[in-house]
């Protein structure tokens, strides 16, 4: 199948992968990552999470963060919630985009959600029904695509089942999420096969961790399928904390590389995404878990 010319990256950074840094950031450095990501190029920048501070104590400060960012003409600051409360503080703080999430495994939907698929899909409605009377655009993610820490292999079929249910209840895209990082392309092939015959592929994007060194390697596969949409982290920040020895997500600067190499559109300056990656990574007390990144930084004197 021949690649697309043009890529949408999304980028999870400020919300996915500060989710799980042990590190806490101010809401300042929150608000200066953002506009940085948007300087370099980015087009749709998840700001943060209305979900439960108890849990997830990262996103705590993401009411403020929405409020207070700078909102640059043309670019989307999507946030996720995982009911209707969270809906309502989203909505309140200026939220023009939200986010919400199922699992294709019904072991990973108990211990992340507390309850079944199907359980979690009627918790929906009323959140797409609210987002749709506000204007405001929800976007799905189907957790669990290529595989759960607790179930182990989870079929196609599963998959498309999820993604199909979340497209029907009005989820304008549907990100296809491997959330433990244990994919590979013949799988990322077959996933995405029987998902686009529920589902159109123009409506799907995808999410890999790179636990196992596949994410860029699963992209390709994702891209030769035809999917279109990338969601990506500066840095590689994160993981996901319900999934235990996860590694974080592909970065950013990584994909960003791959598609230039391919010559396919992307809109991004990659040494000022390498810069912010070196910059967030510098706050949070870590090196860029990007190689690229590295590579780039290593041949460079520029200050970050």
């Amino acid at each position: 199948m021949t690649l697309p010319s043009k890529v949408r990256i999304v980028e999870v950074g400020p919300r996915d992968g500060l989710q799980n840094e042990s590190a806490a950031l101010d809401t300042a450095v929150k608000l200066e990552l953002i506009d940085r990501l948007g300087q370099a190029g980015l087009k749709s920048i998840e700001a943060g999470a209305f979900v439960s501070s108890k849990w997830v104590p990262q996103m705590a400060d993401s009411a403020e963060v929405l409020a207070r960012l700078t909102r640059r003409p043309g670019v989307s600051y999507p946030v996720l919630v995982p009911n209707l409360k969270g809906l309502q503080e989203a909505l309140a703080a200026g939220a023009t985009e939200v986010a919400i999430f199922a699992a294709a495994s019904e072991a990973f939907a108990q211990k992340n959600i507390n309850c079944s698929i199907a359980e979690s899909q009627e918790r929906f409605r009323p959140v797409i029904a609210g987002a749709r009377q506000a204007r405001v655009q929800v976007r799905g993610y189907v957790s669990c695509a290529l595989g759960c820490p607790y179930q182990g292999e989870v079929p196609p079929a599963a998959v498309a089942e999820v993604a199909r249910a979340l497209f029907e209840l009005g989820c304008y895209e549907v990100s296809l999420c491997d959330t433990t990082g244990v994919g590979t392309p013949r799988q990322t092939r077959l996933m995405i096969e029987a998902v686009a015959r529920h589902v159109p592929l123009k409506k799907l994007a995808a999410h890999f961790h790179d636990t196992y060194g596949m994410a860029v390697a699963n992209i390709y596969a994702a891209l030769e399928m035809g999917v279109a949409v990338i969601d990506a982290s500066v840095a590689g920040l994160g993981g996901c904390p319900y999934a235990v020895g996860a590694a974080g997500n592909v970065a950013t600067e990584d994909v960003v590389y791959l598609l230039q190499g391919l010559g396919l559109v992307t809109g991004i300056d990659l040494d000022s995404l390498v810069q912010t990656a070196a910059w967030i990574s510098a706050e949070l007390g870590r090196q860029p878990g990007s190689k690229v990144a590295r590579a780039l930084l290593a041949r460079s004197t520029k200050p970050c």
